[in-house]
Order: C-alpha cells, then sequence, then structure tokens
C-alpha cells in the first residue's frame, strides 16, 4: 500500500502485467532502487509515445499539495528522488575511487552492455523481439511498426559503433563483460564471511550495504534472465553460478511478490 504520508510514485514500465520483471534492465534497474530504500510505488504500462523523453521507463511524482512531476531516465529520475530526500544517496559513504568504480561499473553496463545486448534481440532474435515488444497490436500493425523500430535500432547499433563488428567478436565481448562481473562477485562475495551461510544480499564492491551500481547489475542480470530475445547471453549468465546466487538473494530479500525465472 502506498504511504499517504509520503509523494505517490507512478512507474511507467511499458508493460501491463504486474508482479512480474520486464525485459527492460532499466526498469529492473528503478525498481530494485525503490526496493532497496522501501520506497513505495506503484506501476502502470505507460507508453513511449506519452513519456517525456520518448522512452521506458519514467515516472511521476505527486506530493501532496502540489502539481505532479512527470520525470524520464532511471538515472534522471534516482538523481531527482535523492534531491527531493525521498531516496538516501546510498553512495554517500563510498571512497572517491569506490564512486569512480560505481560510476565506471554502470557505464559498463548501460553505455556498453546495453547495445551489445540489443544487437543480440534485434538483429538475431527479431521476431521474438518484435512479437513480445508489440504485442498488444494486431499482426499487420505489429509487421509495420516492428520493421521501423528494427530500422531504427539498426541506425542506432551502427551509429554508437556495435554494428561495426563481426556477431562473433559482439559476442565475445558480451562474454567478457559477464565473466569480469563473475569474478568481482566471487571477490566481493568472499569479503562478507556471513554469505556462505546466510540469505542477505552480498554487494557488487563488497560492502554491506548496496550501491547505485548494484541496481544497474541487477537490472541487467534479471532482464536478461526473463528475456527469451538473447538466448545466448541468457546461457552465459546462467554458466556463472555466482550471478544466479547474487541475483537469486536480493529477488528473495526484495521482490518476494515477483516471479522469478526458470
Amino acid at each position: 500500500m502506498m504511504d499517504s504520508t509520503q509523494p505517490q510514485i507512478t512507474l511507467y514500465r511499458g508493460f501491463p502485467r504486474s508482479g512480474n520483471y520486464t525485459w527492460s534492465p532499466f526498469v529492473n534497474k528503478l525498481e530494485a532502487r525503490l526496493r532497496f530504500a522501501g520506497l513505495a510505488y506503484r506501476t502502470e504500462a505507460g507508453s513511449p509515445r506519452t513519456a517525456p523523453r520518448g522512452k521506458i521507463p519514467y515516472a511521476t511524482i505527486s506530493p501532496d499539495n502540489a502539481s505532479p512531476r512527470t520525470i524520464a531516465d532511471s538515472t534522471l529520475i534516482i538523481d531527482q528522488l535523492v534531491k527531493d530526500g525521498l531516496l538516501d544517496d546510498i553512495n554517500a559513504h563510498l571512497s572517491p575511487s569506490q564512486r569512480m568504480q560505481d560510476l565506471a561499473m554502470r557505464a559498463l553496463f548501460e553505455d556498453r552492455l546495453y547495445f551489445l545486448q540489443s544487437f543480440e534481440k534485434w538483429q538475431e532474435n527479431y521476431y521474438t523481439m518484435r512479437d513480445h515488444i508489440f504485442a498488444a497490436s494486431s499482426y499487420p500493425l505489429r509487421v509495420v511498426v516492428g520493421w521501423l523500430a528494427y530500422r531504427k535500432q539498426m541506425h542506432i547499433l551502427y551509429g554508437q559503433g556495435t554494428l561495426r563488428f563481426s556477431p562473433e567478436e559482439i559476442s565475445s565481448m558480451r562474454w567478457e563483460i559477464w565473466k569480469k562481473l563473475s569474478s568481482l562477485l566471487m571477490s566481493s562475495k568472499s569479503q562478507m564471511l556471513d554469505c556462505t551461510t546466510s540469505d542477505h544480499p552480498f554487494w557488487v564492491l563488497g560492502g554491506s550495504t548496496p550501491c547505485e551500481a548494484d541496481a544497474t547489475v541487477y537490472g541487467f542480470i534479471v532482464s536478461t534472465l526473463v528475456c527469451s530475445a538473447c538466448p545466448e547471453t541468457q546461457k552465459v549468465v546462467k554458466s556463472f553460478p555466482i550471478l544466479i546466487q547474487y541475483a537469486q538473494k536480493i529477488h528473495d530479500c526484495f521482490f518476494p511478490d515477483y516471479v522469478g525465472w526458470e
């Protein structure tokens, strides 16, 4: 239930089903960040057509006796909620070196891995992606809109640089990121001696509490595990048990009401 003493927060996720993770790592990232703080929110489907920046997720914050504000982009939403005092700055305790590590990790996933996985989804598994994203549209419309979306994605991937590599090179780049994350989580877990017997989550930088990068990493792991349009990456993630353990502990602790993954 929403706390009547707090501003109402509505998160627009792009999909109508509640109680499920979405294929968007940014939606899952934002939900994780809100749940790390225990901040209540409600979900709606929304649409990129009505989003301030034309993309999902976006959120509406409705303070008492004030006009609602709609904000887009997961990072900007989090930053605004921190500025408003609704979320704590969970990176405040980090050293300058750790803050740089946190920022670099978020950039690696959000500005690098995202595009590498977009290639797998839109180029190598186009029909699966199209039929999921545009499931609410009639088949003829889905064909037309899907083709336009595909052209837009390929244009973005070429301009960003991913499409200039071979499929084998892209696959290798994806694998390397997940492999490095696996090694980092193994090290981080070893810094928390109680994690081998406890159900408490462990965190990417090895601390006792999450940082901003944890929301991003968790969002990407979960989106991969529930997305049938990235079967190769899904196999890679499942091949590293520490990634599944990391995600499972966070899921059990913060998302007990959500359907998990197989």
